[in-house]
């Protein structure tokens, strides 16, 4: 398109500025890109993925060079580049000075007439919410692995969340260039820590620093990356030191296809010819069914395999409407109906779509979505089904990280957002009041870790609660409540640098210094043996009086079961009547809210009624409640009770030197050693360690390592607590009921 023909196409004045503002940025390219993606696409022509893995496998850096390579943006810049800009996906202030991703980020692009629609996740185990609520609304995921770090903890949680979503994936071996890059080693892990069914569909050339590009072990063509900043792909002929190593690998890449695609099966055994194309069509049908894992390789920071790395997005990771979608239709008295949504991009069928993640902008909360039938335009009506709340879409925006580019519909596949709608993260929104179906929403992991907070100065409380009340509703594993036995107010969260962050956003972001006390551990209280009880309540003062009596056994539930709480109705006959149960059940469940050694929650109990006695006058719902609170009260003096502690599951790396030092600290620390991997210098300690012991342990372990060792923990199981730390922590409680105690330490 000449200059001319291009300002007689934008004639309009806002179509003329739009053009004007990107021959200025130099930006060409991204305004071709935006006019690509207003069109309304098939939805064969569409990919929503995600980009998961461990602590700096270099997530950010692999989405930055996809949107420059695709003509998103016009330049690429670092995660920790020396010109203080960040990468795009890194929009808040926090995140660039840090070098990390706290917030998953949203974009979309187009590569090759495909519009893909791509979230790039934290890394941090404190941050796994956002990448939970990303996996529960995209098609595919591109999992990215350290070539010298291989799988680590993170990377099997996220392999978790994969599979708890079905959601299917390519691997990318990231950092070829980094000394002890080994994508070999990388792929064994993947096949025995994981147990993945991979194989490599390309091969580096070159190792470490001296990668020159990546062989396509399908085409059997060596791929260069040329010009300023990799942009030019050269196809050439395989080097000859690596053809023997390139026959192999494809010959064992069809081996690992044949025993999971019976097409691809069938011309092996056959001895059929195999095609390039039939080795693509196995990998996208096993692919498709989570039987197959493709591993490509790369280095994304020095412009290397992201290229073909978009290609296989496209060939291999379903489109919308290859992924079933199910919702849940209730009626009265009968079980939850299932049925399929249709992924079809008209709108045919009544809107449907998952609210998946909520913001606060400058223009009020903005809520994420994703439409999973039918389409939704601009001035459209839509119905929380939760609540009925009918609401009018005033802006429907896409989001390119923090910037927001407006649109007038959008279809089922598309990802988009949506401004003034007050719901929480999960909610179904459609567009007919009368269809009442709900969609499954994402799994919320527990807190593991409280302090206690307060402002620093008391004119900020109006700030302070603004503050918690945002970032509450925001992030659901953050939680804030008042303990009024302390008398403190109490954040709760998935670990030390989940409530730093928070805590430095509220001085950031709404100028309110808080101080952070020492953090206090989610103990849980136990029977240690079966007890049993006979508690009778009755109060008779005039009028109606309460009667209710309970028998039966208070036991101890099973190591695997010791975080949940179980009532049992054993009774027989109408001693107490089924209307009465409820009441039991409710009266044991509040007062297990507080124990009696720690006033932690009680866990690990099972309550089983066996039998008791009614009035037929005076019994009544509340007199039941009351007659089980005293129950679980005689059990708390009569029994055997032991405090739980969490412990954490703790992966450590570091250089072979600290090895010796590092057993010792997790020794001292109380904790217990599960393995131990080392390769080329570096090795990895996981072990199990209580979390009352982990607080302050990252400033150990870097003053230990010289800076170079680094951990990462996430919860595992509770257990019972060593007698010195039940000890201490018995006479913390004990003191902190004490008023003159109080006193003395005010």
């Amino acid at each position: 398109m000449t200059f001319i023909t291009a300002i007689r196409h934008y004639a309009s004045p806002r179509r003329l500025s739009k053009f004007h503002s990107c021959i200025i940025k130099g930006n060409i390219r991204c305004m071709a890109t935006h006019q690509k993606f207003a069109e309304h696409k098939p939805i064969e022509k569409i990919r929503n993925i995600g980009i998961s893995a461990h602590i700096d496998s270099g997530k950010t850096t692999l989405t930055e060079r996809i949107l420059f390579y695709t003509g998103r943006i016009a330049q690429m810049h670092e995660v920790r580049g020396k010109d203080n800009v960040g990468a795009v996906m890194d929009s808040m202030e926090l995140e660039r000075q840090r070098g990390i991703t706290i917030q998953s980020a949203a974009t979309y692009t187009v590569w090759k007439e495909h519009n893909i629609n791509i979230i790039d996740t934290p890394g941090h185990v404190d941050f796994t919410v956002e990448v939970e609520r990303a996996l529960r609304v995209l098609d595919g995921a591109v999992l990215v692995l350290c070539a010298v770090g291989g799988v680590q903890s993170q990377t099997l949680t996220v392999n978790r969340q994969l599979k708890r979503y079905s959601v299917p994936f390519l691997a990318f071996i990231n950092k070829l260039d980094r000394m002890g890059g080994n994508p070999k080693r990388i792929l064994e892990q993947m096949r025995t820590k994981m147990q993945h069914n991979a194989a490599f569909i390309q091969l580096p050339i070159g190792k470490e620093s001296e990668t020159k590009g990546i062989v396509d072990i399908i085409k059997q063509r060596a791929l260069y990356f040329e010009g300023d900043y990799g942009e030019e792909v050269r196809e050439d002929e395989v080097p000859q030191d690596m053809r023997s190593e390139v026959v192999d690998r494809r010959q064992e890449l069809i081996e690992h296809l044949t025993n999971v695609d019976d097409t691809l099966g069938d011309l092996f055994i056959n001895e059929k010819p195999i095609a390039d194309q039939d080795i693509k069509d196995a990998i996208r049908r096993s692919c498709l069914k989570r039987t197959f894992v493709p591993v490509l390789v790369g280095t994304a920071l020095k412009n290397k395999g992201v290229q073909p790395l978009l290609d296989a997005v496209l060939d291999y990771l379903p489109n919308p409407g290859e992924v079933t979608n199910i919702a849940f239709r209730e009626k009265e008295g009968q079980e939850l109906e299932k049925f399929v949504l249709d992924p079809k991009r008209s709108d045919d069928k009544p809107f449907v779509g998952l609210a998946f993640k909520l913001e606060v902008a400058k223009f009020g909360q903005l809520t994420y979505f994703r439409c999973y039938q039918g389409m939704l335009k601009k001035g459209d009506f839509i119905v929380n089904t939760k609540n009925n709340k009918r609401v009018r879409i005033a802006r429907l925006v896409r989001l390119h990280s923090n910037q927001m580019e407006d649109v007038t519909e959008v279809f089922a596949g598309d990802i988009f957002a949506l401004f003034g709608i007050d719901c929480a993260s999960g909610d179904t929104f459609v567009n007919n009041q009368k269809l009442q179906i709900s969609m499954e929403s994402m799994y919320v992991p527990d807190p593991v870790i409280s302090m206690s907070i307060q402002p620093k100065h008391s004119k900020d409380r109006d700030n302070f609660a603004k503050a918690v009340s945002r970032f509450t509703k925001e992030d659901p594993t953050l939680r804030f409540h008042y303990d009024p036995d302390v008398k403190e107010s109490l954040v709760s969260g998935m670990g030390e640098l989940h409530l730093e962050i928070y805590a430095q956003r509220m001085e950031r972001e709404y100028n309110c210094p808080v101080i952070l006390g020492k953090p206090k551990v989610a103990f849980r209280e136990t029977l240690l043996f079966p007890c049993k009880f006979d508690y009778f309540h009755k109060k008779q003062s005039g009028g109606a009086g309460q009667y209710g009596r309970v028998i039966g056994i208070m036991e101890p539930l099973p190591p695997n079961k010791n975080t949940l709480l179980e009532f049992s109705d054993e009774t027989v006959g109408m001693n107490i009547p089924k209307p009465f149960i409820p009441g039991v059940k409710k009266g044991f469940l509040e007062t297990c809210e507080k124990g009696i050694l720690s006033g932690n929650k009680v866990a690990g109990v099972k309550f089983r009624l066996l039998d008791g006695a009614s009035h037929c006058v005076d019994s009544s719902e509340i007199s039941f409640i009351l007659a089980a609170q005293g129950a679980v009260k005689d059990v708390y003096h009569d029994g055997t009770w032991i405090i739980l502690e969490p412990i954490m599951a703790v992966e450590i790396t570091a250089p072979e030197e600290f090895q010796g030092f590092i057993m010792n600290m997790v020794n001292r620390k109380n904790g217990i050693i599960g393995g131990m991997d080392g390769s080329e210098g570096w090795f990895t300690l996981e072990a199990e360690v209580p979390l009352n012991e982990m607080f302050g342990f990252s400033g150990e372990l870097r003053s230990a390592t010289q800076g170079k060792g680094e951990f990462t923990m996430e919860y595992a199981r509770y257990s019972p607590c060593l007698p010195a730390v039940q000890e201490q922590v018995i006479r913390e409680y004990q003191d902190s009921l004490d008023p003159h105690k109080q006193k003395k330490k005010n």
